[in-house]
Formats: structure tokens, C-alpha cells, sequence
């Protein structure tokens, strides 16, 4: 059970106790964002993208990745920013592979499916993913929208549209991903804007993009990795 520290509000004094939010790791390992117990709470004012994340490493596999500031809102009415210890310097970053993860054993050659429609693109992406050594890989049940493929540990989107993924897309499939405690991977028939090739970069998820003939193909740091050592056990 994650312990919980005192927080006095800097606006109206008062002291409250303070739970600190626990993530997962892409490693499978709860991760839970280390509050400084002596730090100086901020009063938010003006929030800023960059002021929402902040830096932590997993003390399972030192992975350091990039989560939700941790905040609480005061019976005052202030917003409270509350600080962490900053990861240290010897962590590995997103796109590092952990040391205690081998390469995935050798596969077969992927037989991909031509694409001609969206669903067709769906079904492409369940492919690959199964191929890749996801279980259990299936469309959800009842319309839920934020998510094209699941399965044990796995959410995915996949966009059949001729515009390229934005940064709202990939936000929500990480969201996704830790209300599910899975891990997220994006496929795109067109590719990434900038943003959300940045973002996907810094939350770790697997970025994939897809032709007519159907065989994805990896565009940053984590879909290499995972294609190099396949998904990770949970």
C-alpha cells in the first residue's frame, strides 16, 4: 500500500495527507511517483504542458519515464503542485532496453494483409501484434472508443485515415493504457504529426505505420524495441 505524506497547502496553510499516484511501468512493475516529504508545494496558477510531467525512474527495471505531476486540489480552492525527487542521473531512458529483458526469440516471416479497407487495417494490426508475442489479441466489446485492439496487457489504436496521427490521438491511447494498466501501441496509415511523434517518444508507446500491402513498420525508439524483444510479461 503506497504510503501517504504530509502537504501543506501554500495558499491556506493547512496540512493534508497526501496520497502519491502509482503508474505501470512498460516493465509490468507499479511505479509510484517518490513525493518529497521535505519539498515546497506550488500553488498552480498558470498551468503549462511542460509543468504537467515530470521525470521518474522504476525502481524494478530503472527504466525513466515521463508521468502526470503530481497535484491535489485544496478545500481553499487552490490548485497544488506537489514535488519529486528528480530520477537520477545513472537511469535508463525510454528508449534504453532494461537489462534484465533478453531479445525476443527468433520469429517467422510476418504475412501481412492487404489493406483496402479500415477494417482490413484493424485486422492487419491484430496480425502483427500477435506476431509480435501479444496473447489473446481482439477487437473490445460494446463501442468502446478508445481503443481498437486489446488484449492481456495491450491496448491499441490503429487510424485508417489519410491524415496523420495527431497529439490528442496518442494521449488518449496512453491514458488508455493506464486506466487499463496496459501498454499502448499506435498504428497509422499516415503517419505522425510532429507533436505526437514527441510525445509518443517521451510516454514510451510504440509508433507504427502501416502500407496498403499491410506490413507495419516501426517509426521511433520503442516500436524497434519492441520488435527486438517483443512485449513485455505481465
Amino acid at each position: 500500500m503506497t504510503e501517504s505524506v504530509p502537504v501543506r497547502c501554500p495558499a491556506c496553510r493547512r496540512e493534508q495527507s497526501f496520497t502519491p499516484p502509482t503508474y505501470p511501468c512498460s516493465c509490468g512493475a507499479p511505479l509510484t511517483l517518490p513525493v518529497l516529504r521535505d519539498g515546497i508545494p506550488q500553488e498552480i496558477g498558470r498551468r503549462t504542458w511542460e509543468d504537467t510531467w515530470v521525470a521518474a525512474a522504476c525502481a524494478m527495471c530503472g527504466l525513466r519515464g515521463h508521468w502526470p505531476q503530481p497535484e491535489f486540489g485544496c478545500a481553499c480552492g487552490a490548485l497544488v503542485r506537489v514535488p519529486v525527487a528528480p530520477a537520477p542521473a545513472s537511469a535508463q531512458r525510454a528508449t534504453d532496453r532494461p537489462a534484465d529483458r533478453p531479445p525476443a526469440a527468433p520469429r517467422p516471416a510476418f504475412r501481412p494483409v492487404t489493406i483496402r479497407t479500415a477494417r482490413d487495417a484493424v485486422t492487419a494490426a491484430a496480425q502483427y501484434l500477435t506476431w509480435l508475442g501479444f496473447r489473446e489479441v481482439r477487437r473490445p466489446e460494446g463501442q468502446a472508443a478508445s481503443m481498437d485492439l486489446c488484449g492481456p496487457g495491450l491496448v491499441a489504436r490503429v487510424d485508417p485515415t489519410t491524415r496523420p496521427t495527431s497529439l490528442r490521438d496518442v494521449e488518449c491511447l496512453w491514458l488508455t493504457g493506464l486506466n487499463e494498466s496496459a501498454a499502448g501501441v499506435f498504428f497509422s496509415l499516415a503517419g505522425y504529426a510532429r507533436d505526437a511523434r514527441a510525445r509518443a517518444d517521451a510516454l514510451h508507446i510504440p509508433l507504427f505505420i502501416m502500407d496498403l500491402t499491410g506490413t507495419p513498420q516501426p517509426v521511433n525508439d520503442p516500436a524497434d524495441s519492441l520488435i527486438r524483444m517483443g512485449p513485455a510479461e505481465r
